[in-house]
């Protein structure tokens, strides 16, 4: 491992307990809530928040007792900060002059870095002058030419508007494809995680909740937090084969399990109708409307019932049931659409 860490960090009311490794080339990214102890665990790592006790070892040095910039670490900050009175070519650069190189030598590996990352055309540019993406890639090419064995990407995409985002996003995975040191990235969106990391860590109250990699996090959600950020209704509750009693509601299931589980399905796998549907739906409910708002293309039904729970349906299907907050309906969702895995 190129990252071995136990972050433990002890605050008035709060304390962060996180151990975590990154393999060479891997991309971890931190999720969690606000105050989860994302910032901190990145902070830590760099050295701007001292360990109240743990370690951090990169390659098989110890650097948790080095100052920030005595570590092997390159960091990406949310708003960049990068030095307004320098050039694009002079701000990639400052870090190897601060290492002992020669300005010919550092402007020379600048140069390479900023035509790495498509900025060649930019390097005589104040930051003033740059677009948010120009800008994100100057902090990139920045924290990589001090040679990392960490790099640390703090919301490293938060600051860029939606059409730009998709487009430094991609940019910025193919970045770190070719970085061949560890990788810890902050993120609150899940599709940056999602795109940009190999492996999840997931962080609540500053601890470990849930881990691996994106699409078994996303497969099996663990937390009602994880569930939400990956859109699914997530419920706990006792297995027996193939049906899972959660509350007072028993819900029929694809997998067959025992004891205790989670049960996971989709908004868009929940069914809505006025009155008691035809036939025999296994897993069927009455429900009240709590709310409807608008959820992308779709239109977001918030229900409370034996369990809460969100149905997406399209506004066509919405104007024809002429639903609104208060009334009474039936949810359903098929066997197969939920999904039952060990609690």
């Amino acid at each position: 491992m190129t990252l071995r860490a136990h972050l433990v960090v002890v605050r008035p009311a709060f304390t962060l307990d996180l151990a975590m490794e990154v393999a060479p080339g891997e991309v971890v990214a931190l999720l969690g809530p606000n105050g989860a102890g994302k910032t901190t665990a990145l902070r830590a790592l760099a050295g701007l928040t001292p360990l109240t006790d743990g370690h951090i070892t990169l390659d098989g040095t110890t650097v948790h007792g080095l100052a920030t910039e005595q570590r092997p670490i390159g960091m990406v900050f949310q708003d960049y900060l990068l030095f307004p009175h320098l050039s694009a070519l002079d701000n990639v650069a400052f870090g190897p002059r601060c290492q002992g190189s020669s300005k010919t030598e550092a402007r020379r590996a600048a140069a390479t870095l900023l035509e790495r990352v498509g900025l060649a055309g930019q390097a005589a540019a104040k930051p003033r002058h740059l677009s948010g993406g120009q800008a994100q890639r100057v902090a990139l090419a920045r924290a990589l030419a001090v040679r990392p064995r960490l790099l640390l990407l703090d919301e490293p995409l938060a600051a860029l508007d939606a059409h730009t985002r998709l487009e430094v996003r991609s940019q910025l995975r193919r970045h770190l494809t070719a970085f061949d040191g560890a990788t810890v990235l902050v993120t609150h969106d899940p599709l940056d995680a999602m795109v940009l990391a190999d492996r999840l860590i997931v962080i609540e109250n500053g601890a470990i909740v849930q881990q691996g990699p994106p699409a078994a996090v996303a497969r099996r959600p663990r937390t009602d937090y994880v569930a939400h950020l990956v859109g699914l209704n997530l419920y706990r509750g006792q297995a027996d084969d193939r049906r899972v009693k959660v509350g007072e509601l028993l819900l029929s299931t694809s997998e067959p399990l025992r004891g205790p589980a989670f049960v996971a399905f989709p908004p868009a796998a929940l069914a809505l109708y006025r009155t008691r549907p035809d036939g025999s739906p296994r897993n069927l409910w009455q429900a009240r409307i709590e709310g409807i708002e608008r959820h992308g293309d779709n239109v977001r039904v918030h229900l409370d019932g034996p369990i809460t729970a969100f149905a997406d349906i399209t506004p066509a299907a919405l104007a024809e049931l002429d639903l609104m907050p208060g009334q009474e309906v039936w949810a359903s969702v098929k066997a197969t659409e939920t999904h039952a895995y060990p609690a």
